[in-house]
């Protein structure tokens, strides 16, 4: 692939908990899959404007989930 940046890549997806306090999706069928991005830079903004656009609901929560740490465990972050 060209360029010289390795790919990080990150995952951002959210939804509504199951109360204010959980870690646990309140209907997984109804998960927002925001999207994958090449950086956390680019994951971040995303993130941003989705948890910003979600402000209204108290329950609704978005995560960046860092993929490349799950594709290669060993592999140090740069």
């Amino acid at each position: 692939m060209p360029g010289t940046d390795k790919q990080l890549l990150h995952l951002v997806f959210g939804g509504e908990l199951s109360s204010v306090g959980a870690m646990e999706f309140a209907d997984l069928s109804k998960l927002d899959i925001v999207g994958i991005y090449p950086n956390y830079k680019t994951a971040y903004d995303a993130w941003k404007q989705a948890a910003q656009g979600s402000v209204d609901s108290a329950q609704t929560r978005y995560f960046i989930v860092h993929l490349h740490r799950l594709l290669e465990p060993d592999a140090t972050a740069g």
